[in-house]
């Protein structure tokens, strides 16, 4: 079902930021809106590289490592500079390095064989092959550069490209991904363009902080956060999405709440408890047949009659009160229970899909103030008024689209909250209807107050006079804050007395933010010098654990 996802008419996303440009006021007290905060930033083409590059220094510099060992331990760890750090100061270097399949060795060359003049037997392919085409990896093993090509390039077609291991029996080692790119562009140079692009993209592939923005077409752009992966983040291109399903934001919804609700409103789910309600199947030809008069005999269009209380074939002689050659008084309790229990299920959704669909339509129709309030704001500046400032309409309009937002996926929340489908066996029937009584309660004073809200918003007060311009303007403001206020309570009542008990781990939400969805600035695609960290040698006896501990911290915390 399209209504599902919010978007303008022109198919443009929808931004509760972005229906307030242009209203904006940094003087005022009351400037709710968000700023443009450090904690997720964006990464283009462009800054990829130098996004990459930061956490293979760190790397570089604690462990004096080269890059291509640096990238083998970040890739094993999926770009996960904490935890890699935390594996170290747990089981060691060596476990460290052996888990990931980066040899301990460093010191030796471990280029071209040195011998250009030596004959050299390849395991691979048991020929006796001249030193100067053969080429030993970092775990010493050596073979001719036709087998290593050949491996090489079958491991790229196959998706490898991040970790291709050495040919030898049971070798755990990682190849040198410069060696990999020399070999494979003498002959294929797509082929070692294509290994360099799956590298740079495995900053993004692979790293659970980072991920590819959802739009369509897409922007190009990723986008990296710092803290809790359960949030909501907006793109530079205007997208607001969920970062842990890449859907629609949705909060208070869980992910998973909000993707069994988009399957169901977008397949024929409920269209099949529709047709179990008021339909029965053909005896013959099965296809659902509905009753459009008060005969209890029926025909389907294949010409098989019927009998409407029990389904069972007949044959056409019947009166009003019984068919000819049929009894079907008795009792089936199975197939009654079913017909009830869909009946029920279909009620209860439209229950609750309708107050959705209440809300997203309001919520399309409210982003259309943008321009009514800009015009009215313009002519009610040009009065001659000591009420100058108009930013309690921005504020207040940006206050109406969070709570519309919130109120607004409330509703496939409590679908699910308090139905059967995900915690039937989690709570007693006393218990949901406790909960259920006091999410609702709090769901019907945000209702009632957005509403309020919306009402003042759309009063002409361009056409008021100044006292009934402050009246309007003091509604507004404390509407806003008491809206504010009950989202807040709302969410501490989902995560202590609603989620606390039950699968937080499943159905984790993102945080309301009073300020609204964090857009994520620009990382510097210039390169930040300023964060090395001197090399350390692990195997000093004056590296302590203490020292790995605050070089941990101190690495978690830039």
């Amino acid at each position: 079902m399209d209504d599902c996802f919010i978007c303008d008419e022109e198919g443009e996303y929808c931004s509760d930021r972005d229906s307030l440009d242009g209203l904006e006021n940094e003087d005022s007290e009351y400037d709710w809106v968000p700023p443009k905060g450090p904690s997720t930033k964006v990464i283009t083409k462009e800054s990829l590289l130098s996004a990459q590059r930061g956490d293979l220094q760190r790397v570089m510099d604690l462990l004096s490592l080269r890059e291509h060992h640096a990238r083998t331990l970040l890739i094993h760890h999926r770009w996960d500079v904490e935890k890699l750090l935390a594996v170290l100061v747990e089981k060691g270097k060596a476990c460290l390095f052996a888990d990931a399949g980066v040899p301990l060795t460093e010191d030796q060359d471990l280029s071209l064989a040195k011998e250009s003049t030596s004959i050299i037997m390849c395991g691979i392919c048991m020929e006796e092959i001249p030193g100067s085409i053969t080429t030993r990896m970092d775990c010493s093993h050596c073979y001719c550069n036709d087998c290593w090509t050949e491996h090489f390039v079958v491991k790229i077609n196959e998706g490898q490209s991040k970790r291709i291991r050495c040919m030898a029996h049971k070798c755990n080692a990682i190849c040198d991904e410069a060696i990999v790119r020399d070999l494979v562009r003498r002959r294929h140079p797509d082929l070692a363009d294509k290994f360099d692009r799956f590298l740079l993209e495995s900053y993004i592939e692979d790293n659970k902080m980072v991920k590819w923005c959802p739009s369509t077409p897409h922007c190009g752009n990723a986008i990296r956060i710092e803290e809790d992966e359960c949030c909501e983040v907006e793109c530079s291109c205007g997208l607001q999405f969920c970062f842990s399903c890449l859907s629609e934001t949705h909060s208070p919804c869980s992910c998973l709440m909000w993707e069994l609700w988009s399957k169901k409103c977008r397949d024929e789910s409920e269209t099949v408890n529709w047709i179990t309600v008021h339909t029965k199947p053909c005896p013959k030809c099965h296809k659902p047949v509905e009753k459009n008069g008060g005969c209890n005999l029926v025909s389907c269009i294949c010409g098989q009659a019927f009998c409407w209380l029990c389904g069972g074939a007949t044959g056409r002689d019947h009166t009003w009160s019984s068919i000819a050659g049929h009894s079907c008084g008795r009792y089936k309790e199975d197939q009654e229970q079913r017909s009830e229990r869909a009946k029920r299920d279909l009620y209860r959704y439209m229950h609750y899909h309708n107050r959705y669909k209440a809300h997203l339509d309001s919520f399309k129709l409210e982003t259309k103030l943008r321009e009514t309030i800009q015009e009215k704001v313009s002519i009610s500046e040009e009065k001659e008024s000591a009420l100058r400032d108009f930013t309690w309409v921005t504020n207040g309009l940006y206050r109406l689209f969070r709570s519309r937002r919130v109120l607004l996926y409330s509703y496939p929340f409590a679908f699910y909250m308090f139905g059967e489908e995900l915690f039937k066996d989690e709570m007693t029937e006393e218990q949901r209807e406790i909960k259920q009584h006091l999410f609702e309660d709090q769901q019907q004073q945000l209702e009632s107050n957005v509403e309020r809200l919306s009402k003042f918003l759309e009063e002409p007060f361009d056409e008021y006079d100044e006292k009934k311009v402050m009246d309007v303007r003091m509604h507004v403001i404390n509407l806003s804050v008491v809206t504010d206020t009950l989202c807040k309570k709302m969410y501490e009542c989902i995560e202590n007395d609603l989620l606390g008990c039950l699968l937080l781990g499943t159905h984790n939400i993102a945080p309301y933010k009073s300020k609204g969805i964090e857009r994520a600035a620009a990382l510097n695609a210039k390169a930040d010098e300023s964060d090395k960290f001197p090399p350390l040698d692990f195997n000093k006896a004056e590296c302590s654990m203490t020292d790995m501990l605050k070089l941990h911290t101190r690495s978690i915390r830039t």
